[in-house]
């Protein structure tokens, strides 16, 4: 049975987690109707997950995650269904998951260090 703490904790894991959602979907000038199509979702049920009334599963989770470009894993983490991880990311990833960053950014990014890395690859080669 859950203590008093671990339900007030679960319901602050969620309405963090909502607006964390807002806040992605917002940096990437996406409109609530919008992102909810793109994650195969209702406009309700986005709504009531950004307002922390409603627990999404680690499926709804990996489906915003695609649809705002981030990693599933920070969306997990930040819904309590992951730990943490103290590892170290690669640079894709921590582009991916940098919520400062709108969806064109992060594009514009990764095109950028792709071509480093491809041109570093040939240099490697020659």
């Amino acid at each position: 049975m859950l203590a008093l703490c671990d339900i007030v904790l679960t319901m602050k894991q969620i309405g963090d987690l909502g607006s964390y959602i807002r806040q992605q979907r917002e940096r990437s000038a996406m409109s609530l109707r919008k992102l909810a199509e793109a994650a195969g979702i209702s406009n309700p049920y986005l709504s009531q997950i950004e307002r922390g009334l409603r627990k999404p599963s680690a499926e709804i989770l990996k489906s915003l995650a695609r649809a705002l470009s981030i990693s599933a894993e920070t969306l997990y983490e930040r819904a309590g269904l992951l730990d943490e991880v103290g590892t170290r990311r690669d640079v894709p990833e921590a582009i991916a998951v940098d919520e400062y960053l709108t969806k064109t950014q992060k594009t514009a990014l990764l095109e950028v260090y792709q071509s480093f890395i491809s041109h570093e690859t040939q240099e490697i080669e020659e």
